[in-house]
């Protein structure tokens, strides 16, 4: 393997490694920020005992999406310095505000959230993880922000040197693929964070024998479900805004999408495609009529270019060369994207209207497991989908001004390459089995008693009149993890 294979394979296994944990932070924080307001407002204790329980499986995601996001960033200098010379300028823009800003923002109001419980007034406590779940979402904005300019460049000049130069940093900010992108992934995330409390609820109510956690797990299954559902329309209507905007932007891609070989006027949606060995042409297809302009340009009878025709275009524009991407990679990620994200609704659907018939089905522990299972529905379909955005760009690493090749370091050679992702992996693979391990035992200890939870919030103990003694000095100190 050649220095650019193995650069392109490490980066997007840490890419997508680390992509698991995102979306189910960004959007577990909001469930668990909802439950802890539902404690504040009502004083029920079982929502508390359901902050605390969510609470810490959300800790565990955001320390090991911290670990593994650190590590992607290095990629940059390690592996693709020569695109880093080229868009630094730009790209570490969005990136540094991301540092600064968002995850400054997120670190400290979660330190605050850990250590806060007893200490904080209960609705200052509450405030402090909406502000975390806030810096989650700034976070990915700005990091999207970095990632959409590499699908569609503005606000840049090119310098004598060759490099790409801020000029409008507001432009980078509000970019037309960034305003469909964020919404999409964020709905995304929502669905992800939904699943896992539903799929864990699901579990546990077909394995608890105790009645106060039933009422928990029900309550908790009920709002993951929904949750899924509600993410599943907004994912609906963003990814068909976004499909019209990448047929503008990059026809290229949506037409790898569907293995539409030929410009075709309407379009037909593809279900199954068999294409020859060179990627020129179609053997067999199963197609629904129309279905493809509308998703393109929202017209059924519109015009959707073809590869062989954009091909040319390109050769025109950019010189002799193969501007295809990998075309069953495109294809499939475009499918298992979509199949996965409807099945997982599916899945919700059907609990949602077992839980309302009553149904004795989700006492039995087959099915616990296989609710358990479409947690894993939507970090497929996450992954699936942005291993198609980063694929169906290809050759480019900025579409439209460098390719992949270009942006790779002169100086690592194979052998240091191929140390480098081999390490990562085995560490990966470690951080895989810590997470899923803690995930799995603190899932099993369910949440905490009431009695515990209460001793958590606890007050401070006044010192005694004219003492000098810490107020906290003669009880042992309470963290809530």
């Amino acid at each position: 393997m050649n220095p650019e294979s193995i650069a392109r394979w490490q980066f997007g296994v840490v890419t997508v490694y680390h992509f698991l944990f995102v979306p189910i932070t960004i959007g577990l924080a909001p469930l668990v920020a909802g439950l802890e307001t539902a404690w504040v407002r009502t004083g029920n204790i079982k929502y508390l005992r359901a902050t605390k329980f969510w609470g810490k499986l959300f800790l565990i995601n955001f320390a090991v999406g911290v670990v593994t996001g650190i590590v992607q960033e290095f990629q940059f200098g390690m592996n693709w310095s020569q695109y880093s010379r080229f868009v630094g300028d730009v790209f570490g823009a969005p990136l540094a505000m991301e540092a600064l800003i968002a995850f400054f923002l997120e670190s400290v109001f979660l330190g605050l959230w850990i250590f806060g419980w007893g200490r904080l007034s209960p609705k200052v406590h509450c405030a402090v993880l909406w502000l975390v779940a806030f810096g989650t979402l700034m976070s990915a904005y700005f990091i999207l922000a970095a990632n959409s300019w590499m699908q569609h460049p503005v606000g840049y000049e090119m310098s004598e040197d060759g490099r790409a130069r801020l000029t409008d940093i507001w432009a980078v900010l509000t970019n037309p693929t960034q305003l469909v992108t964020f919404p999409h992934t964020i709905s995304g995330a929502i669905m992800t964070g939904g699943a896992l409390m539903f799929g864990i609820s699901a579990w546990q109510l077909a394995r608890s024998k105790k009645v106060v956690d039933i009422a928990i797990y029900r309550m908790c299954f009920k709002i993951g479900a929904i949750t899924v559902l509600i993410g599943t329309a907004l994912v609906t209507i963003t990814g068909d805004i976004q499909a019209k905007i990448m047929t503008e932007q990059q026809p290229m891609k949506m037409a790898a999408a569907e293995a539409l070989f030929n410009t075709s006027t309407p379009a037909s949606f593809s279900i199954f495609t068999i294409g020859t060995p060179d990627g020129t042409s179609e053997l067999f297809g199963i197609r629904i009529p129309n279905l493809l302009s509308f998703l393109a340009t929202g017209s059924f009878s519109g015009t959707v270019e073809g590869i062989n025709d954009i091909q040319a275009q390109y050769q025109e524009m950019f010189g002799p060369g193969d501007y295809r991407p990998v075309l069953w990679v495109t294809y499939w990620g475009f499918r298992y994207m979509i199949g996965f994200g409807l099945a997982t609704a599916a899945v919700a659907l059907i609990a949602l209207w077992l839980l309302h018939r009553g149904s004795n089905l989700l006492n039995k522990r087959w099915a616990g497991w296989i609710f358990l299972a479409a947690i894993f529905g939507p970090l497929l379909a996450n992954s699936a989908g942005w291993i198609f955005t980063e694929m169906g760009r290809q050759p480019w690493v900025v579409f439209g001004r460098m390719f992949t090749r270009d942006g790779v370091s002169l100086a690592p050679g194979s052998t240091e390459m191929l140390i480098s992702i081999i390490s990562l992996t085995v560490l990966y693979g470690i951080l895989a089995l810590v997470d899923v391990g803690l995930m799995t035992r603190y899932a099993k200890a369910g949440p905490p008693s009431q009695e515990e939870v209460q001793d958590s919030v606890r007050p401070p103990k006044p010192p005694d009149p004219g003492s000098t003694q810490d107020a906290d000095a003669d009880r042992p100190l309470v963290f809530a993890y």
